[in-house]
């Protein structure tokens, strides 16, 4: 991996924590990369749509449900959203 995708992949994840945090529903101290939305978070179903409108709109992209629920973490997020920009 080139130097500047780890850069962008970095930034990306940044923006997926910083976005988490700021989700009124979320305790934002307990917000790692790897912290389980669900089982760590405390979201739910609904919590878990509004989250992905919200990754939908910061980063102008469309993430399907069928994806969305398979989206379990912060790191998995950031890692869809860099597959789907290189």
């Amino acid at each position: 991996m080139c130097s500047s995708t780890t850069t962008s992949s970095d930034q990306i994840m940044n923006r997926v924590l910083e976005l988490v945090k700021k989700f009124d529903k979320i305790d934002a101290s307990k917000v790692i990369d790897t912290a389980d939305f669900q089982k760590d978070l405390s979201m739910y179903s609904l919590d878990r749509v509004e989250l992905a409108i919200a990754f939908e709109q910061e980063f102008s992209i469309e993430i399907p449900d069928e994806k969305a629920y398979t989206l379990t973490c912060c790191a998995d997020v950031a890692k869809y959203i860099v597959s789907g920009v290189e």
